[in-house]
């Protein structure tokens, strides 16, 4: 009874295009190209949006000359292949992106403070981003009153 429902949750997956179809063996997971290919993606990310350090906040900038929030991350994960929402509030509608404890984010990760603000989890106390008007592209510590209250890592496949 068991097989014949994890059978069927597989069908309905795989059809749904959320898993790829299955090979000769089973798996237990994604496979290490899979999760090297995410990884390498959010590293990527990373790496764009660390190249724009010290460009100023544009409320409504995507690049090249400055940025807001929304438009760092847009743009860092465009430069690493994925399309991502414009804003904050459509991210966070987006199915690209999986909900994630602060104990799993890694560099290049999602880090949301509240839902209208937005910037890539560094990690430990750090993320990186566009403040607001009047600052710089760069690091953020956190604190008691400026924390992310939730983590994404971005999918590239569906």
């Amino acid at each position: 009874m068991v097989q014949a429902t994890l059978a069927i949750v597989i069908v309905l997956l795989t059809s749904a295009g959320l898993i790829a179809p299955a090979t000769a063996q089973a798996s237990t997971g994604p496979s290490s190209a899979v999760i090297a290919a995410v990884r390498q993606m959010r590293l990527h990310a990373w790496n764009y949006a660390l190249a724009q350090a010290r460009k100023p906040y544009i409320w409504g900038g995507t690049g090249p000359v400055g940025f807001d929030c929304s438009g760092l991350v847009y743009a860092a994960y465009r430069a690493a292949g994925v399309m991502l929402p414009r804003t904050t509030y459509e991210m966070l509608d987006s199915w690209r992106l999986v909900r994630i404890s602060k104990s799993q984010a890694r560099p290049g990760d999602l880090a949301f403070f509240g839902d209208g603000h937005v910037e890539l989890f560094e990690g430990g106390p750090w993320t990186f981003g566009a403040l607001h008007t009047g600052t710089v592209i760069g690091f953020h510590r956190m604190n008691a009153y400026w924390h992310p209250t939730m983590y994404f890592r971005v999918r590239r496949f569906r």
